[in-house]
């Protein structure tokens, strides 16, 4: 089976353009990790928090493995260069809206396709498929 692109490059680039287009400040949470120099006084909750509007950042670039960037942090320019798999979530700071990433998002495919792999081998027996399955009503509702 061929391993799919993922998409999560692509969704952080449209929450980009989307805050541009709305003149929204998009703002970008990473995870700390250890392999990348993060600014270790910025770090809260294992995180940090970028600002990568326009004005804040230069030669901003979101490529499918990695995003870099330089900006002024205490009045010193710094080139930031994190992986893909770093970034925990974009959103618009005016309106907090956008979008979070799982934790592990590979770690979540590898385990939803050992999970299918599993319940196809493991097939249901006699007795549960002469049972017939209750289910509850469906319903939808309309939240205002």
């Amino acid at each position: 089976m061929m391993k799919l692109p993922s998409t999560k490059p692509y969704l952080i680039r449209s929450i980009y353009e989307w805050c541009n287009e709305c003149g929204y400040t998009p703002l970008l949470s990473v995870k700390a990790i250890t392999e990348v120099d993060f600014l270790v006084d910025k770090i809260q909750n294992g995180e940090i928090i970028f600002n990568i509007h326009d004005s804040a950042v230069h030669n901003l670039v979101i490529g499918n493995d990695i995003i870099s960037f330089s900006a002024r942090f205490g009045g010193v320019a710094r080139e930031v260069i994190f992986p893909i798999e770093a970034v925990k979530g974009i959103f618009a700071r005016e309106v907090n809206q956008g979008i979070a990433f799982s934790e592990n998002e590979e770690n979540a495919k590898n385990k939803m396709s050992k999970k299918s792999e599993t319940d196809a081998e493991s097939k249901l027996t006699k007795s549960d498929r002469t049972k017939p399955e209750k289910k509850g009503k469906a319903s939808l509702r309309l939240v205002k």
